[in-house]
């Protein structure tokens, strides 16, 4: 019986970050399936608060990567399987408005997780991986118009 290989992945998180999940989704997104060059790139130049934190988590991914002696791998060979933000407790608190009411405050924290895998593992284009049918032309029959006569002036009058 045979082993698969199965890819090595090597993840860092980032819990109680002060910033809503929803925030900090936009960043993540941007860097899933990117090598890491391209993310730190990518993170470098946002101009959103929580790309700094998004992208302290992507160092310390890195780190614990290459501090691993059974994996031997080198930072720049990586690229991000998986980035995401998960939503953490909420710290409610509240603001005195007027008449003696109440206004709640939500504090909103989250989770930010970032996984690395070996680039060489990493999936193909879909176009690469799948291609498409060669299109054949397309024949469209349509009915001829039919020819209309033409009159004289002279016949007519």
């Amino acid at each position: 019986m045979s082993t698969v290989e199965r890819p090595t992945e090597v993840r860092a998180e980032a819990k109680w970050v002060r910033s809503s999940a929803r925030k900090a989704r936009l960043v993540t997104d941007q860097i899933r399936g990117r090598s890491v060059p391209e993310a730190r790139t990518i993170l470098a130049f946002s101009q959103r608060a929580i790309a700094r934190d998004v992208e302290r988590v992507l160092n310390s991914a890195v780190a614990n990567a290459e501090s691993r002696a059974d994996l031997h791998l080198n930072g720049d060979d990586l690229y991000v399987s998986a980035a995401y933000a998960d939503e953490g407790p909420t710290m409610k608190r509240w603001r005195a408005r007027a008449r003696g009411r109440v206004a709640r405050i939500r504090k909103r924290t989250c989770h930010i997780t970032v996984k690395l895998a070996e680039r060489s593992l990493a999936p193909q284009n879909a176009k690469a991986k799948k291609k498409p049918a060669a299109k054949q032309p397309e024949t469209t029959t349509t009915a001829p118009e039919p020819e209309v006569p033409v009159q004289d002036e002279e016949a007519t009058t």
